[in-house]
């Protein structure tokens, strides 16, 4: 994630980017990459991004704060590392969080945002500007509230996946075959999803819509969610991976 991230963000801005891995990755072009603290030398940077898995912070993040300016912000992109947690690195340094989801890799994603503590406007209106290099993004005021967009959004393109994987495997059970299938789901959703993104209406109104009294459609819904089932199993899903989002910062 890390990687198409920072593809985003060295096409669409006029930052400059410095990349300290000990391996080699594959970078974009007119970014740099150091293996160490020191290969950095002097330098110092008006934010420091943190694109580590949790675990390994705690260890890595403290040889890089020197490095950063004093007016400088640290900015996270890791999931189950609070706000708090980072900010108790460096007291008194501003802490912005995104959580970007899958389809950021694409552009497409939806990022939730979080400033702990006071944040210049320069600094929260500059990491929006890369945020928006991938997607969407929605500000939340609390760590809390970033747990709950976590839960919707970050965890959300795994339980679409999963949708979909489940009805192309109902169309393969009438018939069809894999490919077939698979062309009719993603196409359906496709065209419907662009539909509800340029349609006024609600989606209860789209649905209403395309549901004729005693036809097919209502046949199919009366079996998927008639008793709210579907909207109660939804419901637990994201209760779910909110109370997990909770548990691991």
């Amino acid at each position: 994630m890390g990687g198409a991230l920072l593809k985003a963000w060295a096409a669409n801005t006029d930052y400059d980017f410095t990349v300290a891995d000990p391996a080699s990755p594959d970078l974009p072009q007119g970014v740099l990459q150091v293996g160490s603290v020191e290969e950095l030398g002097e330098e110092i940077f008006d934010y420091l991004i943190v694109a580590l898995k949790p675990q390994l912070i705690d260890d890595v993040l403290p040889a890089y704060l020197p490095r950063l300016s004093p007016s400088g912000v640290i900015s996270s992109i890791a999931a189950g590392y609070s706000a708090e947690k980072l900010a108790a690195h460096a007291p008194g340094r501003s802490v912005i969080r995104i959580m970007p989801n899958l389809p950021a890799m694409i552009g497409k994603g939806v990022s939730g945002l979080y400033a702990h503590g006071t944040v210049p406007e320069t600094a929260s209106s500059e990491i929006e500007r890369l945020a928006l290099c991938s997607g969407e993004i929605v500000w939340v005021d609390s760590e809390d509230m970033l747990d709950r967009l976590t839960a919707v959004a970050g965890s959300g393109p795994g339980y679409v996946f999963e949708m979909l994987r489940a009805y192309v495997e109902a169309a393969e059970e009438l018939g069809f075959s894999e490919e077939d299938a698979k062309s009719l789901v993603l196409g359906t959703v496709r065209g419907t999803l662009e539909l509800a993104l340029q349609s006024d209406q609600s989606l209860e109104n789209l649905r209403t819509n395309v549901t004729s009294k005693g036809g097919t459609t209502a046949a199919g819904l009366d079996a998927l969610n008639g008793n709210r089932e579907y909207s109660e199993l939804i419901g637990n899903t994201l209760r779910a991976a909110y109370k997990r989002a909770t548990e691991l910062r």
